[in-house]
Parts: C-alpha cells; structure tokens; sequence
C-alpha cells in the first residue's frame, strides 16, 4: 500500500464514528438471512423498503447517538433516571435474551461459511476460534485500538455490492421495485415486511449508539466515566454525529439493498423460494450465477466472506449493548474504554452472551425458531423503547437547546406507530 493510499484510508477512517459502525454491524448474518429471504420469496418486490426505511432509521439512530452524546449516559442509565427500576430492569433482560439467540445465529453462520470456503475445518473448532478472538479482541484490546478493528470490519460489507454486480439483473424492473411500492395481503408478505422493519430498527442498535456516543466523550477527556458528569458538547459535534449517522444508516440500507438484489436476481429467477440461512443463500448462489467463467464459485466465496466479516463485527456490537444495557441498570462501571479489573461486571455480561451464543449451536434448540423469537422479542423491546427515546430526545432537562425539530418529531413518531402495527401483525400471524 502506498502513503498516498494509505492516508487516504486513515482520512475516511477518521469521518467514520460511532453511526458506521452501527449501520454496518445492522447487516449481521442474522439480517443477511432475513434479506435473502426477502429476495428469494419476493424477488425484487419489497425493494422499495429501503428507501421507506431509511429516513426512520436514520432519525431515530440520530436522537440515540444526540441522547448519548449531549447526555454523556446510555440509554438504560438516563431511563433508570427518569422511570421506575421495575421497566428498566425487563427491558434489559429482555435484550439480553434476545441479543444472545442472535449471537449464537450470528457465530453459527460465521462458521458453517467459512466451511464453504474450507470444508475441512471442523464446525466446532471454527466456532471456538471465532468465540475466542471475539472476546479476547472485546476484552483485551483497548478502546481506540478496537474501534478501529471494528472500523475496518465495515468494509467486509462491500461483498454483497460486488455479489450483487456478479449476478446482475434487469435493471429497469429493480428501478421500477425501487420506486412503487408493491405490497401482497398474505401472512408470508406480513411476516417478511415484520422481520425486515424489525431488523433494521432493533433495539440494540439503540443501546449500542448512544453508549458509543458517552464513550467517545469519554475517550476525549469530557468526563471520567460514562453517566458520570456532562460534556460540553458543540454544534459542530452534533453535525458531525448526524453526518456519521446518517452515512451509517445509508451504508446499512445500501448492504440490505445489494442482498435483495443478488437473492432475487438468482434465487427467486431460478424457483428458490426457502432460504432459512445466510449461509444457505451463499451456498445457493454458486450453482445459479453464470455471467461469466466461476462466476458462480467466486459470488458464493465473497457471500460467505461478507458473512464472516459482518459477524466479527455484529457480535462485539450485540454482546457490547448487553454489557451497556445491564450495567447501566444495575449501576455497574462500564465501557469498553476500561480494563477488565476496572470494569469486572460489563466484561463478564459481554463474556456471558457470547459464550451462552456459542453454546446454543450444540443444543437441540432450532435456530430458524429461535431467531423467530427473538424477532418477537425485540418488537416487544422496541415499542416502549421508541416510545422512550421520543420523550428523552424532546426533554431540555437532558438535551438543553439540542432537542429534537420538527422532522426528527414526525418521523420519530411514525417509526413508533411503524414498530407498534408490525408487532400486532405478528401476534396476530402467530394466533393464526
């Protein structure tokens, strides 16, 4: 790599904060299953979600990582604040359970791809090595080193736009899905539409922001520890904050957008209408691509590699707003900036989920079932907790003159009604 070069990655490495890591870590393996699926069954028909949910991701990411960045504090501690013990403690425990589940899809994918790749290596050994380096990076490597790990993992997401350009597709009917919207009054459309919307706006994105946000006040000398002091945050800052998110958010959108695509333009052309894994669909594509020579092999190894990638980086993000949310509601001290001894709670949480997640592949448990119901249970989390982001991100005791405009208000609200339908759809899709 030449100076040049390397400059150049280091300047756009700077711009990217705690919203790309955010963005990027919401295409987790378990994410790239739902999307494939979304192809697969709809072909390119459920395109147009990606511009209907970006502007609502974006404005509800954005008053998570104001909340966090203005508030110096997590999510849970400004709510253990403001609300009874007795909704802060469910709350956590709930996205605990349901990041753990998704942490064992996430570290089942990761492995069973890279099997694609290397057949030889045993599923058991891949998943251990996986654990392990996960942890031992979380834990070990300190807080500037790290972010900077997680920063270079967002470029693994590139492989779904270069899988995507392999299997092509015709381009004025992806422009038209883009653009109309198409919807079918069928229980597989409701629940596809439920599991696209609530994997995107999930509620350990939430968490994950806005302690990102305290702990990079925190990594600039603003105060000593998270929840404990305010910063004097600027404007400038807070420009700065909403470009990253908003370039996050884009950057999410984009993968979610390329998975649509290459599943549709493959799968769904050629009668694969079942995907229940995200590395079922890499496998899938090879066979299908014929665009040019081994075109089919190389689309399914950059799958599979995408998938490695997006997991190294979901699953610290997932195990890291388990460890935020519950110390934050237990009054633990936290941050991945801290040491292990300084902050024994927060690590052994994040140790916890991932080690439970890594033990939930050699179980009886079906993880198709298991990932349906942490679905479920992050729509439940979600609701109050968009309800709740609502009332913090319009309060001036918090926010000061940094409260929420008129935009970030309505599109707020209409993620929240958004959340509240696709939870009944899925209870009422359930009773049936």
């Amino acid at each position: 790599m030449t100076k040049r070069s390397s400059s150049l990655l280091k300047s756009i490495f700077r711009i990217f904060g705690p919203g790309v890591i955010t963005g990027a870590s919401d295409d987790d393996p378990s994410g790239i299953a739902t999307y494939s699926q979304v192809g697969a069954q709809f072909g390119f028909g459920m395109l147009w979600m990606v511009i209907f949910l970006y502007p609502l991701m974006t404005a509800v990411q954005e008053m998570c990582a104001r909340i966090g960045l203005v508030s110096g504090s997590g999510l849970a501690g400004i709510l253990k604040k403001r609300h009874s013990k007795k909704i802060v403690y469910p709350l956590a425990s709930l996205l605990l359970i349901a990041n753990t589940i998704n942490i064992g899809a996430d570290i089942g994918a990761m492995s069973a791809s890279i099997r694609l790749i290397f057949p030889q290596l045993p599923f058991v050994l891949v998943s251990l090595a996986f654990t392990a380096f996960i942890l031992l990076s979380e834990i070990l490597v300190p807080y500037d080193k790290y972010v900077k790990i997680l920063k270079c993992l967002t470029l693994s997401l590139f492989a779904y736009i270069a899988t995507a350009i392999i299997v092509g597709g015709n381009l004025q009917q992806i422009l038209v899905s883009t653009l109309l919207p198409h919807i079918e009054f069928n229980a597989n459309f409701a629940m596809l539409f439920v599991a696209v919307v609530g994997t995107t706006i999930s509620p350990y994105l939430f968490f994950w922001q806005a302690s990102e946000e305290a702990e990079e006040d925190v990594a600039k000398k603003k105060m000593k520890e998270i929840g404990k002091g305010t910063p004097k945050v600027s404007k400038k800052e807070v420009k700065i904050m909403r470009k990253d998110v908003m370039i996050g958010m884009a950057f999410s959108v984009s993968i979610m957008y390329a998975i649509m695509v290459s599943t549709a333009g493959t799968m769904h052309a050629n009668g694969i209408t079942d995907i229940a894994t995200a590395d079922q669909a890499a496998k899938a594509l090879e066979p299908l691509v014929k665009s040019f020579p081994n075109a089919g092999e190389i689309a399914e190894t950059i799958f599979a590699l995408g998938i490695i990638g997006t997991g190294l980086l979901a699953v610290p993000v997932l195990a890291g707003s388990c460890g935020y949310a519950l110390s934050e509601a237990f009054g633990w001290r936290e941050g991945l900036g801290k040491k292990f001894n300084q902050a024994k709670a927060f690590y052994i949480v994040i140790a916890a989920s991932t080690v439970i997640g890594l033990w939930i592949n050699f179980t009886n448990i079906d993880p198709i079932k298991a990932l349906i119901y942490t679905a479920v249970i992050n729509g439940i989390v979600a609701v109050p907790m968009l309800f709740a982001i609502m009332r913090i991100a319009n309060d001036k005791k918090i926010l000061g003159d940094m409260t929420n405009k008129r935009l970030s208000n309505v599109l707020g609200w209409i993620a929240f009604v958004i959340m509240s339908v696709s939870v009944l759809i899925l209870f009422v899709t359930w009773s049936k």
